[in-house]
Parts: structure tokens; C-alpha cells; sequence
């Protein structure tokens, strides 16, 4: 099984690039999206029913803003969206339950912008992490996807010296990505490469993506048990359309 996600900055916009044409060429069997900025409504047909996948996207209050999808080829057992509290009205959380395990796609907060987002990014870790393991503790297998808005370890920035006191690289947010992990779950890129210059993330601003001065700030988590059925974890910093690149696992 390969499951992908990709942060696509806006699903609309995306799907002028080509996206459809990725999809089908790359063929995963589930693709979780991240910064979908659109309501399913405001989809197109061919976007929102791609053949030979179910497809689930989340509905935030605010149009225009965050959003997740999720593609699949195998119809899930229960989907849920959000934790079921004060974080669902952003539309940032599917959960899908395939038995096996169940799969979180999420695109966790970006605390830059104020004090106050800051908090509600923190806020937002500690309701994740509540939730998953209640997941892990009824005996299910655990896989989470999606946008960390954090770079955990200074080989996962190409400037850590320079970004240290901005939001994704605070000391606050790097202790969260450790307690996460204490709690038995696993970086799966990390199981299969320790190289730096892996990045999920550049500026385009700054065209950083030409001298690959990025973050890798998009993830796959699954818990330590599960590990062990993974058979590989990648980027695909090729794939363009975005400022983000997807990554992905595959599931022996």
C-alpha cells in the first residue's frame, strides 16, 4: 500500500497545474491533502470524483481557508471529521478508520502570525495527541499525515540558527514533536534516511526552492508497532505545483 499527502497551497489552484495528471500517473491508494482552500461544492466534478477512489474533504467555516481531503481506493470503515471540539471549524482534521488502522490527516496550525495562534497551534498538538492515543489505547494502529508546521530537528531546516526564534522552529514546538514521539510514535522518514536536505517545504518568495533552502515540515507518523510493517517513507521534492512537495510511505 503507498499513501501519499501534499500540502497543495489550494486544490483549485493545483488542479490547474496538472494535478489530476500527477494523480493518475502516480496512482497511490490513498493521497491526503493539506490547504485544500475550497469547500467540496466549490470543487470541480473531475476533481471532486476521481475514478476508482472514495473522496472526503472537510468543510471549514471560513471559505477559502485550510481544509483537508482525502482519496482513497479502499472504502474506509467510519470517517470523522475533527477531534469533535473547539478546533473542527477550521476544517483541519479527517480521521479515516481502515481497519488495520486508522489514518489521521491533518494540517496542524501555523503559529506565526500572533501570540494568540501561537497558543491555538499548542492547543491543537495537545487535543491531537489526546485523541490519538485514545485511538492506540482501544487497540487500533495509528498513521498520521500531514502538515506539521514544525521542523523537528535542526537537520530538518536548511537555517537553523536563523530561524530559531520563528514560529516552527521554537524551542516550545520541538519539545511537543519529542513528547509526541516519547509516546511511541515514529518519524518513518527518519526509519529509512538520516540525511539532511530533505525538505517538504520551501519559500516562494525567495525562489528558496531553486537553491533548496526549505523545511521539512511535512510528515508521516504511525506508531511503533506499525512501524514495523513499513517497507519505505519518502519525499518527492520533483513534483511541483505547490510550495510544499508530498510525501508518502509504503505499508507492506
Amino acid at each position: 500500500m503507498r499513501v501519499l499527502s501534499w500540502n497543495v497551497n489550494g486544490l483549485r489552484a493545483v488542479h490547474k497545474k496538472g494535478f489530476l495528471d500527477w494523480f493518475s500517473s502516480e496512482d497511490p491508494d490513498i493521497l491526503c491533502l493539506n490547504e485544500t482552500k475550497a469547500h467540496e461544492g466549490q470543487l470541480p466534478e473531475e476533481v471532486r470524483s476521481v475514478a476508482g477512489y472514495h473522496s472526503f474533504f472537510t468543510t471549514p467555516e471560513k471559505k477559502g481557508y485550510s481544509g483537508v481531503g482525502l482519496y482513497t481506493k479502499k472504502e474506509p470503515e467510519s470517517v470523522q471529521f475533527g477531534f469533535g471540539d473547539r478546533f473542527d471549524a477550521e476544517g483541519r482534521t479527517i480521521i479515516a478508520d481502515f481497519g488495520e488502522f486508522v489514518l489521521f490527516a491533518i494540517y496542524f496550525p501555523n503559529g506565526r502570525q500572533s501570540a494568540e495562534r501561537l497558543q491555538y497551534k499548542m492547543d491543537f498538538y495537545d487535543a491531537f495527541l489526546e485523541y490519538a492515543e485514545k485511538t492506540k489505547a482501544s487497540g487500533k494502529h495509528v498513521v498520521v499525515c500531514g502538515d506539521v508546521n514544525t521542523a523537528h530537528k535542526e537537520i530538518d531546516l536548511a537555517r537553523p540558527k536563523e530561524n530559531a526564534n520563528v514560529s516552527g522552529f521554537l524551542p516550545q514546538e520541538r519539545a511537543w514533536m519529542d513528547k509526541f514521539l516519547e509516546h511511541g510514535y515514529k518519524d518513518t522518514l527518519r526509519i529509512f534516511n538520516q540525511e539532511p536536505e530533505n525538505y517538504s517545504y520551501w519559500d516562494m518568495m525567495t525562489r528558496a526552492r531553486d537553491r533548496n533552502v526549505g523545511w521539512r515540515i511535512d510528515y508521516f507518523f504511525v506508531d511503533e508497532v506499525f512501524a514495523e510493517r513499513l517497507t519505505g517513507a519518502f519525499i518527492l521534492p520533483g513534483v511541483m505545483g505547490s510550495d510544499h512537495c508530498p510525501v508518502g510511505i509504503e505499508i507492506g
